[in-house]
């Protein structure tokens, strides 16, 4: 079931109907076989569920039942906005107020409603409203410049970072849509610019940008080179870990919520790269390589993470003779030119 469809069945509170299934991007013919099958099944007609899904009542699935509610029965115009919208997008919610559904209207008083709703006032409404299966709601670069301006940095960005991996949004919406909220530009401007291509899940862009932050080394955009099978290192790492070449180390990372796409992870082109690509011959012997884990709890101590990493990096000197320069020492004129 993708994550689309799955919204759907959080706000019907665990089944889905044939309309639903369509607007989410399931032909007729795929929809009968996953009925077939027994991948779904049939509640009542034109009613179906996942089979064998517990279905949880958690925070967000109260919000989207509370958002269909308020978009559906209460005044005509309403549009879903801020994490309301992004909610509806299957944007990872991390990090955000779910107690309260957001939406925008061009008219009314504007701030906390009695019945759970914030109502923010827009006259125009402003670009990047859309409809989804009879739903109005603000696309996914324009609800993330939305909660860019008054959340903490690090849920926008990994917001921004699922939009971009799911292909709902681009660097480029990023930064349009930045420019055109009506207060808090210069954060919505950062966390446009923080928002990178590299992360996969939230953890990895929660890591990613306290590395960001404490001025250490980028990390390479290709995965680290895998040890032979042991006992501490028996599956792929390759997926929750990030490799630092010029440093040799590996930092691995507990993969929270990750992130999903409705690309393949291998296409076709790279598979036959690979396949028909001439034999290296004997591969060199691999030079030893420092590890560092970082479970989720850490990532909630910056100041612990950035020591782990560092004193990793150190061990990596101690036996290959490498040294991190911090970028930070440079002097501010090193990159300007000198006079002819």
């Amino acid at each position: 079931m993708n994550p689309q469809l799955s919204v759907m069945t959080h706000i019907r509170g665990g089944v889905f109907t044939r309309a639903d299934a369509r607007a989410c991007g399931y032909p007729d013919p795929d929809i009968d076989s996953l009925l077939d099958t027994g991948g779904w099944r049939r509640i009542r007609p034109g009613t179906y569920a996942p089979h064998r899904t517990l279905t949880l009542v958690d925070d967000e699935m109260v919000h989207l039942r509370h958002l269909y509610q308020v978009l559906r029965s209460g005044e005509p115009g309403l549009i879903a906005s801020h994490q309301s919208a992004a909610a509806l997008h299957a944007l990872p919610l991390w990090g955000f107020d779910l107690t309260r559904v957001h939406v925008t209207a061009r008219t009314g008083r504007c701030g906390w409603h009695f019945d759970g709703v914030h109502r923010h006032v827009r006259d125009p409404v402003g670009p990047g409203v859309r409809s989804w299966n009879g739903l109005r709601l603000v696309s996914a670069a324009r609800a993330i410049a939305e909660l860019s301006t008054t959340s903490a940095l690090a849920p926008a960005v990994a917001l921004a970072e699922a939009a971009i991996y799911a292909g709902l949004a681009t660097p480029a919406s990023l930064k349009r849509a930045a420019n055109q909220v009506e207060r808090g530009v210069e954060r919505a401007r950062l966390v446009a610019s923080l928002a990178g291509k590299g992360s996969a899940s939230v953890a990895e862009s929660r890591l990613r940008l306290i590395l960001h932050d404490a001025d250490l080394p980028a990390p390479s955009p290709d995965p680290p080179p895998m040890p032979e099978p042991t006992e501490d290192f028996g599956t792929d790492l390759s997926g929750s870990s990030l490799w630092f070449p010029d440093e040799r180390t590996v930092v691995e990372f507990e993969p929270r919520i990750p992130f999903w796409s409705p690309r393949p992870d291998d296409s076709l082109e790279d598979a036959a790269a690979r396949a028909f690509a001439p034999d290296p011959g004997e591969p060199a012997a691999p030079e030893p390589l420092e590890y560092c884990w970082i479970a989720w709890p850490d990532l909630d101590q910056p100041a612990v993470v950035s020591s782990q990493v560092r004193a990793a990096f150190t061990r990596a000197t101690r036996r290959t003779g490498v040294r991190f320069f911090p970028l930070s020492r440079l002097p501010t004129n090193a990159s300007k030119p000198s006079p002819a």
